[in-house]
């Protein structure tokens, strides 16, 4: 007995596991690994999510923000009056169309550019806000207490299927 007790003590006493010390120098331990991942990885959400935080915003930004909402809705309603009148003073629709007509190409270009940029540079605002919104809630997700798992007693049997019940005797 006092051989085995010994061995025990020298492999697995004091605090410490020398077989599994020894197997760390091999194979990485999984569990410690893990542990470093989700670190990493919630250090690094919360770096992003603090990158991305922004103080409240003024009078001033907001009424710009309502400016920048202004021409896609006036293209789309300018786009429908056109029809409008085209339908209702044919007229005054065929006078503004000539002075279209008369535009030279190098503007048109550059109209199309500002317009370009304009919608481009939105879209490009967007997606940063959406990016930075999911930043903060994968920031947020930590905080968030996961429901409780049901006691197995409260959840209610399935409604007989007879397909299944079929299956069961055949399969024990």
């Amino acid at each position: 007995m006092g051989l085995i007790s010994g061995l025990m003590a020298f492999l697995f006493g004091d605090g410490r596991n020398v077989v599994t010390e020894t197997a760390e120098v091999f194979r990485e331990n999984a569990e410690k690994s893990a542990v470093r991942a989700a670190s990493a990885r919630s250090e690094s959400l919360a770096q992003f999510a603090a990158e991305f935080v922004h103080p409240r915003r003024g009078l001033f930004d907001r009424f710009i923000d309502g400016l920048n909402r202004l021409p896609r809705p006036m293209l789309a309603l300018g786009t429908i009056w056109l029809f409008v009148t085209a339908m209702t003073a044919p007229e005054t629709f065929v006078a503004g169309m000539e002075g279209i007509a008369l535009v030279p190409e190098p503007l048109w270009w550059l109209m199309g550019a500002i317009v370009s940029f304009y919608f481009g540079a939105r879209h490009q605002a967007k997606a940063q806000d959406f990016q930075r919104s999911v930043a903060w809630t994968l920031a947020m997700a930590d905080q968030v207490k996961a429901p409780e798992p049901m006691a197995e007693d409260a959840v209610e049997p399935p409604a007989a299927n007879p397909a299944l019940a079929d299956w069961r005797r055949e399969n024990g």
